[in-house]
């Protein structure tokens, strides 16, 4: 009977507790929610600021999520430069071509070069999911000679990204032949009218020349009539 007691007594004193702290923990809310009408005013006042990335004269041919990493050549191997987004950016004015790869939580540039006619994109060996290219890349501010390999969560993706980047870099080879073509035409027909000039100034002298001559001719002829004999009646 007096350990029932006792037990009891013991658990009294934490029920009323408890039911106090939720008493004051419920006047507490009500204390918060209530409304007293009065205004404060923000101590800082932000304002909006245009947030520039430099893509905004270029549209996006292609953006998939990867992981991208780079050969270390003094380590002799591979080193993550994050995971994030590829994107294949097309200028609008000059129609040129540049990867871009950012990472996902900071946007930091970890790839930036032109997509070129000499690229080359290969599987990665084992891999079907992965890709290599060797690239000039600014992403750190200077050129630097990498290469890249990119790894997708997909085949069909990695699959995308390799045939994008070859369709690409075709049509930038068929634009530079097709510049060196017209830049060769354009050299050829200068080398023609700047002949035509040199013809032109050369045969001019001859022309005067003759015309020299001729009044020559005339003045003389004219000279020698007056110095002949008045003939006799």
């Amino acid at each position: 009977m007096a350990s029932s007691i006792s037990a009891t007594a013991a658990g009294e004193p934490e029920h009323s507790t408890k039911e106090r702290e939720e008493e004051n923990a419920t006047s507490t809310r009500a204390a918060e929610d209530e409304d007293t009408g009065a205004q404060v005013a923000p101590i800082v006042k932000l304002e909006e600021v245009a947030v520039t990335t430099g893509e905004e004269d270029e549209d996006a041919i292609l953006d998939l999520k990867a992981k991208l990493y780079r050969f270390d050549k003094e380590g002799n191997q591979w080193k993550e430069r994050g995971v994030g987004t590829v994107k294949l950016l097309k200028h609008k004015e000059s129609a040129k071509v540049r990867l871009v790869f950012r990472q996902s939580k900071t946007l930091k540039i970890c790839a930036n070069h032109l997509v070129l006619p000499t690229i080359n994109v290969q599987e990665h060996q084992g891999n079907d999911k992965s890709c290599l290219w060797h690239a000039a890349d600014f992403a750190d501010g200077e050129l630097k000679d990498e290469l890249f390999c990119i790894r997708f969560p997909s085949v069909e993706n990695c699959k995308t990204f390799k045939e994008t980047v070859e369709e690409v870099a075709e049509t930038q080879r068929e634009k530079a032949e097709s510049k060196d073509a017209a830049d060769a035409a354009g050299l050829i027909e200068k080398l023609s009218v700047e002949d035509s000039k040199k013809e032109e100034k050369e045969e001019v002298p001859v022309a005067a020349k003759e015309v020299s001559k001729t009044t020559d001719d005339k003045v003389k002829a004219e000279v020698e009539k007056k110095d002949e004999p008045a003939s006799s009646a």
